[in-house]
């Protein structure tokens, strides 16, 4: 089953059990997809690759983490309370990510096959290692590792 039809799914569950949170959550996800396939070059009655709507996901993961670092920032505790449980809602559609260990040891293994010793070459690192772990890691994890290994 696609992650579109999961969400579709989802949406009906949400108004049956009348969880509003959840269903306002699965519904703007189900309009970002259609946005998507407008994008693309589709129709809105198409379905949507998983990969793209993983991508469509992670957005809208990554905008929930933004709002909650401003709300906090600006001392809006009850806005980032329900961003945080939207964010809660959208990562249980991710597939699961690397931890930072597992991130080490690649870039261990990477940093020693490319020869690199100092800061110079870490933003050429950091490129092909992102593109290595493309999918399977999160970019803040990956980014945090790679400045952990230049200190």
């Amino acid at each position: 089953m696609s992650i579109q039809q999961t969400m579709r799914d989802g949406i009906k569950s949400a108004m049956i059990a009348k969880d509003a949170l959840r269903l306002t959550v699965l519904r703007s996800l189900v309009s970002a997809f259609t946005n998507e396939l407008v994008v693309i070059g589709k129709t809105p009655q198409d379905e949507l690759p998983d990969e793209n709507a993983i991508a469509v996901i992670k957005r809208a993961v990554k905008q929930r983490k933004d709002s909650i670092d401003q709300f906090t920032k600006g001392g809006r505790l009850d806005l980032v309370e329900n961003e945080q449980a939207e964010l809660k809602i959208l990562e249980t559609f991710l597939p699961a990510t690397m931890s930072k260990e597992d991130i080490k040891k690649i870039a261990l293994a990477k940093k020693t096959e490319m020869n690199i010793t100092d800061k110079a070459g870490m933003g050429k690192f950091m490129g092909l290692l992102m593109k290595e772990l493309k999918g399977q890691a999160d970019g803040t994890d990956v980014k945090e590792v790679v400045e952990s290994l230049f200190n």
